[in-house]
């Protein structure tokens, strides 16, 4: 029996396929259309989704769709009739969206698998938007049993829930409405600090470590009513997102020193300062309102889903400082997530199918769970498109030849295997560096990722060798929590408000001056986001790390997703050649083969007098 999940027209549309209860496929539609966050019908997605799992014409039992979207077309109007002539606008193009396409979405997946060639499916289910959350928090967590906390911008009504889920069900207990949300919260000083809104805020978190919390009185004694349960109210005076058209008003502006930051303007210390400000402030929220969800249901674990919860900073401190015994993050916690959590819910719930046990791991299979690089020999055609190729056969050889070149300090791009679902890049679609190196922080930012230079990367390292590197006692194998590296000395910043950085350089001045054995991925705080690797998960990174650490004797390399800025993480084998040409990234491996940027056409062929030509990186 097959269960389709499917999440879309908002942003981030994905796609899931159950095959009797086991996730066989899940795959974001921005992976195929390369259009990042895409939020549109996700016909690519579906299409993957349905080959991968074999589906005959006919076999698509039940589509899961991720919210519903009569409730939250009440929510738009309701909201809409309350602020008046305001809205105006953004109330007609919203009312337009709703009308002509979210309201008749069941209609649009009908047409889409037609054109796919598959018939109407039997039946067409609609899950609650953090029931989605929730469900895909906890039906594939290790757990049997555990509290379930859910935070976003807003799903129907709801903006952050505590819920429990004890087998194969999932009931949620209580929950705060819009417009109270801390994802719109966090958005609008991601906002304000200049970053773009539903793509931005993991910016905002890494900006944070170089401010101080400065505003953080300001915020919680005059725009957050925050009390000791983690329930709030935000004073909406200081906001503009109930009109839609923009996140925050002149009051904002006048309580926080200035308007939002233009894109692309030197930052400075105010919006440094924001960003911890902010930060404090939703770390004080998630605990508090762990410590009344843990006495609330009396769990000792905890899951967590929604957009918030990709805020590992925050995840860190409830590890390390909550009230729960273990913590498990779904590693696509956003919206694309949630369209693994319909098809769950509607198996485990609608369909009231058993759970089977999991053995203590979770059925997430290290969330490699999107297509391979290409469906045909990798080799052959790469001879026949003339991109020159070294084949490595052999896995331990082709460990140990990466090894040596990233020893060597060369930047190595990863496409092998299944695609990651969710957000971060875990080693298959990834781009991997010695993390011992002074430069390599910078190199990679600038160089090859076209990002802002302030940025941190994260550490991949063996499961085994984990607690040796940094302060964290237990896998992590999704980069869901930030903990502090060992031996490293945080690079001291000025609590002067007076002393602006004036731009990035003089941030990444302070991310260069950090004494720690792996200081490409220690942030200026000390601490690092982490992955870790165990050989069933992830045999092949396994390898290549047991490799680097047999040569070099540190288990530790930077893994950073295999994009530049502005683009989705590539896909496939053609995608991962052109994002590698068009930045300074030294090796390619696509499955077996090996490719040498300098051994290309496009590179080989450049006239003696063109060697230095500058950079393509980003074009």
């Amino acid at each position: 029996m097959h269960v389709l999940g499917i999440s879309a027209l908002y942003h981030d549309a994905a796609a899931a396929l159950l095959r009797d209860g086991e996730v066989v496929a899940a795959a974001q539609e921005e992976r195929f259309t390369r259009i990042k966050n895409d939020p549109s019908i996700p016909t690519n997605a579906i299409e993957y989704c349905l080959q991968e799992g074999g589906v005959a014409s006919d076999g698509v039992d039940v589509v899961a769709f991720y919210e519903k979207p009569l409730t939250s077309f009440v929510r738009v109007l309701r909201t809409f009739t309350a602020i008046g002539p305001s809205g105006f606008r953004t109330f007609h193009r919203a009312m337009d969206e709703m009308t002509r396409r979210k309201l008749w979405v069941s209609y649009e997946i009908d047409r889409t698998l037609r054109s796919l060639g598959y018939s109407r499916p039997g039946t067409t289910v609609f899950a609650e938007h953090h029931v989605s959350h929730a469900a895909a928090a906890f039906l594939p967590s290790p757990f049997d049993s555990a509290c379930i906390l859910t935070f976003d911008g807003v799903g129907e009504w709801a903006t952050s829930s505590i819920g429990v889920g004890r087998g194969r069900s999932v009931e949620l207990i209580e929950e705060i409405r819009f417009p109270d949300s801390l994802g719109l919260l966090y958005s609008a000083f991601t906002h304000a600090a200049g970053f773009r809104v539903n793509s931005g805020e993991y910016k905002l978190m890494g900006l944070a470590p170089f401010g101080e919390p400065r505003y953080r009185d300001r915020i919680l004694e005059r725009v957050v009513d925050l009390r000791p349960d983690g329930s709030f109210a935000l004073d909406l005076r200081y906001f503009d997102f109930l009109s839609g058209r923009r996140m925050t008003s002149t009051r904002f502006e006048h309580l926080f020193d200035g308007p939002p930051r233009r894109p692309g303007a030197p930052i400075t210390r105010r919006e440094c300062d924001l960003a911890r400000s902010i930060q404090d402030v939703t770390e004080e929220i998630v605990l508090r309102m762990a410590d009344h969800a843990h006495q609330l249901t009396g769990e000792d674990r905890v899951v967590l889903g929604g957009g918030v919860a990709l805020n590992c900073v925050a995840n860190g401190r409830l590890l390390r400082e909550g009230p729960f015994d273990e913590v498990w993050v779904q590693p696509a916690a956003g919206d694309a997530g949630s369209a693994l959590g319909c098809a769950l819910w509607a198996w485990h719930d609608a369909l009231e199918r058993e759970r089977p046990s999991n053995g203590g791991k979770d059925s997430m299979q290290g969330a490699l769970l999107g297509p391979t690089p290409s469906s045909g020999g990798v080799s052959s055609q790469l001879t026949i498109r003339g991109r020159p190729h070294e084949q490595l056969s052999d896995p331990d050889r082709r460990a140990e030849r990466l090894a040596e070149l990233l020893a060597d300090g060369a930047v190595v791009g990863i496409c092998t295997g299944r695609m990651e679902f969710g957000p971060r890049a875990l080693g298959n679609r990834s781009i991997l560096a010695d993390a011992r190196s002074n430069t390599m922080q910078r190199r990679l930012n600038l160089r090859i990722k076209n990002r802002e230079s302030f940025r941190p990367f994260a550490p991949v390292v063996l499961e085994e060798r984990c607690d040796e590197w940094f302060e964290l006692d237990r896998p992590s194998p999704y980069m869901s929590f930030v903990a502090r590296v060992r031996d490293a000395i945080p690079s001291a910043g000025s609590d002067d408000p007076s002393s602006d950085p004036k731009d990035v350089a003089v941030l990444t001045g302070r991310l260069e001056s950090i004494r720690s054995p792996i200081p490409a991925v220690t942030h200026v705080d000390g601490t690092a986001r982490i992955q870790t690797v165990d050989s069933e998960r992830h045999p092949e990174l396994h390898r290549i790390l047991s490799a680097f650490d047999r040569l070099t004797g540190c288990p530790v390399l930077v893994n950073t997703s295999f994009n530049v800025r502005g683009e989705p993480i590539v896909a496939s084998a053609e995608d991962a050649y052109r994002c590698f040409m068009a930045t300074e990234m030294d090796w390619l491996l696509i499955e077996d083969c090996l490719l040498r940027r300098d051994d290309q056409p496009e590179v080989a062929t450049l006239a003696p007098e063109s060697a230095d030509v500058p950079s393509t990186s980003g074009t």
